[in-house]
This record gives C-alpha cells, sequence and structure tokens, in this order.
C-alpha cells in the first residue's frame, strides 16, 4: 500500500507564487514517476508536469517558464513551484507517482489540494 499527501495549496493574488509539495511513503522498492495533474470544476484532469527518475522533466505549454518541477528521491517527495500565477491556473492540484512496490508496480493518487487564484 502507497500512501501519496499533497500540500502547499491555497489562495492568492494573481502574478504570486506557491510552492507545493507531494510525499510518497508505504511499500516502495523505487519510484519512477511523480506527476502533478491539475482539475478545474467542469473539465478533465491535465498533467501539468512530471519528472522522472533520472531527472527528466515534461511540462504542459501552458505552464513553461513559470511552473518548475523537482524531486528529493531520498525523501520520496516532488515539489512543484508555481510563479507568475494566473487566474486560469484555478484548480484541484492532484499528486501521482508510479514505481515498483514489494511484489508488483503501482500507481497512486494523492487526495488534492485546491490552488485559487484570484484577487
Amino acid at each position: 500500500q502507497v500512501r501519496v499527501v499533497e500540500s502547499g495549496g491555497g489562495l492568492v493574488q494573481p502574478g504570486g507564487s506557491l510552492r507545493l509539495s507531494c510525499a510518497a511513503s508505504g511499500s516502495i522498492f523505487s519510484i519512477y514517476f511523480m506527476g502533478w495533474y491539475r482539475q478545474a470544476p467542469g473539465k478533465q484532469r491535465d498533467l501539468v508536469a512530471a519528472i522522472t527518475s533520472g531527472g527528466s522533466t515534461n511540462y504542459a505549454d501552458s505552464v513553461k517558464g513559470r511552473f518548475t518541477i523537482s524531486r528529493d528521491n531520498a525523501k520520496n517527495t516532488v515539489y512543484l513551484q508555481m510563479n507568475s500565477l494566473k487566474p486560469e491556473d484555478t484548480a484541484v492540484y492532484y499528486c501521482n507517482v508510479r514505481g515498483l512496490g514489494q511484489t508488483s508496480d503501482f500507481g497512486s493518487w494523492g487526495q488534492g489540494t485546491q490552488v485559487t487564484v484570484s484577487s
């Protein structure tokens, strides 16, 4: 069983910054993918940014140059630094972690953290 917990969401004014954190714990042998997704009301859940165990990153076009994903492998933690936030970044942000457990692959989601960008 792998548990994923996000933190760091909140209310911020346009142009402001937030840093999200996501920690995975439990029966983990290795993690090969950690990603942030977001879902606005009435819309599908989309990938925002992802990072592999080797450090390769991928970003949605809408956040390139504003968001930065990073990870601490020793802590099984991934971060999302969000700068120059816009109202359209408002959404629930979810963390997804994929890897190898004690006996099989796993893919786990966190409960989500709300990010609201508004003046």
